[in-house]
């Protein structure tokens, strides 16, 4: 039968071995920090993010980020668990987060419950074309050559004129989504509205010859080394030449400009959900969306944000501006993506 201690007893054993260290130091219950799993861009929007933004992000909301940079990363997160998913918070471009929220990836609709911020937003923001909350957006126009002779284009017609057959530039339509924005104006311009594909595609059919590329950067080093003197291309991928010298401009077509949104959302199984709402919010307030506009010549959709003269001469952040903006119905554009892309391909390969 085993001994009898006293409460004394063993209180005062414990203080003995304690001191002698038979007993180890007691495991004292540490709060582990939570840990927000998000995607963002590379470059210099990668740069102020990773060096400024989120360092004061984990230390306002004393937490970890977890960031991914490689894109693309809507297959990661289609193939990762909805109730454990590989993200908390997906930035994409409009298209993407529609292709997601239909799949129930992401939530389709945040409201100001969620992210107070948001009552402070331009319409186009949280519009009905957008799945999740705009945080900025760039303006897709013409860009062009000013050493070519050209006269400064004032409609988007002016791409399809006969001298500058084999000169202009587009994109190879089903990979990118500013060719997919282009083809729909296409149809307002040429027929019945964004939805006339019909119209779109004998308009696409008298654009050719026209050199298309993957990708905006693409679009820009063609246009720097003059491989085209005019194409489709966002506002921003313009202006960051800004004092360089460079012969280019961006031209803002007189029907509208077309918008290329930056939106964040949040995955319906995240275990942070709170944080990552948070972290929408934080991404909305003034002073963010200030520096990273005036780094990257991003138009803020924060109605609040007050820029420096030189970027408020030309970003979209006045409501006679943003009225400018045309928006794409993605929802509409995905459902029928297959047999528009086969019709595009029988087009341009003729």
């Amino acid at each position: 039968m085993a001994a009898r201690i006293s409460r004394r007893g063993l209180l005062g054993a414990v203080g003995t071995a304690t001191a002698f260290g038979v007993i180890g130091r007691p495991q004292v219950a540490q709060a582990q920090a939570a840990t927000l799993k998000i995607t963002t861009w590379g470059g210099k929007w990668g740069e102020v993010m990773k060096g400024e933004v989120l360092p004061a992000f984990e230390k306002e909301f004393k937490c970890k980020v977890e960031v991914d940079q490689a894109f693309p990363y809507l297959p990661k997160l289609q193939a990762s668990a909805k109730n454990a998913p590989i993200y908390d918070v997906l930035h994409a471009n409009s298209n993407e987060q529609w292709r997601a929220a239909v799949d129930g990836l992401v939530v389709e609709k945040i409201t100001q419950n969620e992210v107070p911020n948001i009552k402070e937003l331009y319409p186009y923001a949280v519009s009905d074309k957008i799945a999740g909350v705009t945080i900025f957006t760039s303006a897709i126009g013409l860009g062009y050559r000013t050493d070519k002779g050209l006269t400064p284009p004032k409609s988007w017609k002016d791409l399809a004129d006969p001298k500058l057959a084999g000169q202009r530039g587009g994109y190879q339509i089903p990979v990118n989504s500013l060719g997919q924005s282009h083809l729909m104006l296409l149809g307002q311009l040429y027929g019945k509205g964004m939805t006339d594909l019909d119209a779109a595609y004998k308009a696409l059919e008298q654009l050719k010859p026209i050199k298309l590329v993957d990708f905006t950067g693409q679009m820009e080093k063609m246009l720097l080394q003059a491989e085209v003197v005019m194409g489709v291309i966002h506002d921003s991928g313009i202006y960051r030449y800004e004092g360089q010298n460079q012969p280019i401009e961006f031209a803002a077509p007189a029907e509208g400009v077309l918008s290329l949104e930056q939106v964040l959302n949040v995955t319906p199984g995240s275990k942070v959900k709170e944080l990552a709402y948070g972290y929408i919010d934080y991404m909305l307030r003034p002073d963010v969306q200030k520096k990273l506009a005036e780094a990257v010549w991003y138009s803020p959709a924060s109605k609040s944000v007050k820029l420096d003269p030189k970027y408020d001469a030309k970003l979209y952040n006045t409501p006679e501006k943003v009225a400018q903006l045309i928006q794409i119905d993605w929802k509409w554009y995905n459902e029928r993506k297959d047999e528009v892309d086969a019709r595009v391909a029988r087009i341009l390969r003729g």
